[in-house]
């Protein structure tokens, strides 16, 4: 297929490309696999150098025998879950001529409002059922040097470390390097909730089973929320989260609590936005954060487990409190909720899960944590240990990394930076008001208030 923008004036080709066999399995999604919608999970990264196209795509037709769901195409099973048909029916692969020069993307200057254009069109409706691609690589060669690789996975397929496996195993196909595939089998999966308790089945503390009219009101909250949101990228250098966790460990010494620098990061930022957000004293604030399950799963799942193994857990304080609390504290607060991941906990939510799935209600089912999102909780998702600046196909690392907005108000994601140090980039999405004040000298100087030269 050959095209041409008129508004973009850039040149595509696209092709399809295949593994070269079909297995015709039919491989039933997890529970946590239906907990994250059929939609793509787009990532782009952006080049000094031009990759080699042609190349590129000899080596993903090489990794995707390993990764049959992804050249699969999503069915819906009978009792309203979800399977992928491992039929090889392929993975579009476009290549483009920019005529615009590379831009000069990273911190204070966001790719967000480009994204799309760095990305292989597919629809995002006619999913389950159809011809729709579960991968899309696109890239986009820019004027003068310099090339954009566009990659988009659909949710129910894996989780974020999954997909940076998936990268990661391609880039070492592309050198030549040997890489030992991933277990992608659901089943392991099924025997998890196998001793529950008895209750587990009819309650769960992270999610919530919903009407078809909540859920109805709540997208559309979201969609309707979404333009008043902006995205603010504030970086935290690496001396600066040291110190961080220095302070909360010296003030939790003896307690025997093990202190994180997600930890210390995570519990900051949530003192300094309960302060920007001055709700009254005896209002929850809750801090939800996206926790991964293979280490409490280390009994079921095999190491490199290749599909979604994520949960949520929100500790809670009264506003005033929080504000209140020292760093240590609130530190001590996050972890104790975090080593709550335990075996038994997600036994019994997997139980729940089940429930809802064998009652054909799994559609209804949302997490507490996003249900109040408009309410009392800040939402953390830490990808800081994902290598995605490790990603390399033949032109060297990407000099930046990019992903869409999110829509959902007082959402934080933390990603590692392009310094190859300990440094953070923390890229806060909250209301136009919030953002302009984060901004404000006041509120840099209370977000940066460990760091050394401070």
């Amino acid at each position: 297929m050959n095209n041409s923008s008129a508004a973009s004036r850039t040149r595509h080709h696209t092709v399809t490309v295949r593994a070269g066999a079909a297995s015709a399995e039919r491989v039933r999604l997890s529970v946590y696999d239906l907990m994250t919608g059929t939609f793509a999970t787009p990532r782009t990264f952006y080049y000094r150098r031009t990759l080699d196209a042609a190349a590129l795509r000899a080596s993903l037709a090489e990794t995707l025998p390993h990764y049959p769901l992804l050249t699969g195409r999503l069915v819906r099973d009978d009792d309203r879950g979800l399977s992928v048909v491992c039929d090889d029916a392929g993975v579009p692969f476009t290549e483009s001529h920019s005529d615009r020069p590379m831009p000069a993307y990273g911190l204070g200057r966001s790719a967000k409002d480009d994204i799309g254009s760095y990305l292989h069109k597919a629809s995002a409706f006619r999913i389950v059922g159809h011809d729709t691609p579960l991968l899309t690589v696109r890239v986009t060669h820019m004027r003068g040097g310099g090339s954009v690789l566009g990659i988009a996975i659909n949710h129910s397929i894996v989780d974020g470390a999954g997909y940076l496996d998936f990268l990661r195993h391609w880039s070492r196909v592309h050198h030549g390097e040997e890489h030992r595939a991933a277990p992608y089998a659901r089943t392991l999966l099924d025997g998890v909730a196998q001793g529950a308790a008895p209750d587990a089945a009819r309650h769960s503390t992270q999610y919530a089973l919903v009407s078809g009219p909540q859920k109805a009101r709540f997208i559309l909250r979201v969609n309707a929320g979404a333009r008043r949101v902006r995205t603010v990228t504030l970086r935290f250098a690496a001396d600066e989260i040291r110190a961080l966790k220095e302070h909360a460990r010296a003030g939790l010494a003896g307690s025997g609590l093990r202190v994180s620098s997600g930890d210390a990061l995570s519990a900051h930022l949530w003192k300094v936005l309960a302060e920007l957000r001055a709700r009254p004293d005896d209002s929850v604030e809750r801090l939800g954060m996206v926790v991964g399950l293979r280490s409490a799963l280390r009994a079921a799942l095999p190491d490199g487990y290749w599909g979604n193994a994520v949960t949520n857990v929100t500790p809670a304080l009264p506003a005033g409190e929080l504000r209140a609390a020292s760093l240590a504290d609130t530190v001590a607060t996050v972890r104790r909720a975090v080593d709550g991941i335990t075996a038994d906990r997600v036994r019994d939510e997997v139980a729940f899960l089940q429930a809802q799935r064998d009652a054909r209600r799994t559609h209804l089912v949302l997490s507490r944590m996003a249900l109040d999102a408009f309410g009392g909780t800040v939402a953390v998702n830490n990808v800081s240990r994902l290598p995605v600046y490790e990603i390399d196909f033949g032109a060297g690392r990407p000099f930046w990394f990019e992903f869409p907005a999110s829509p959902v108000p007082w959402s934080l994601l933390v990603t590692p930076t392009p310094l190859d140090d300990d440094s953070r980039d923390v890229h806060f999405s909250v209301p136009r008001e919030a953002a302009q004040a984060l901004a404000a000298p006041e509120w840099t100087k209370r977000l940066h208030a460990y760091a050394p030269d401070a």
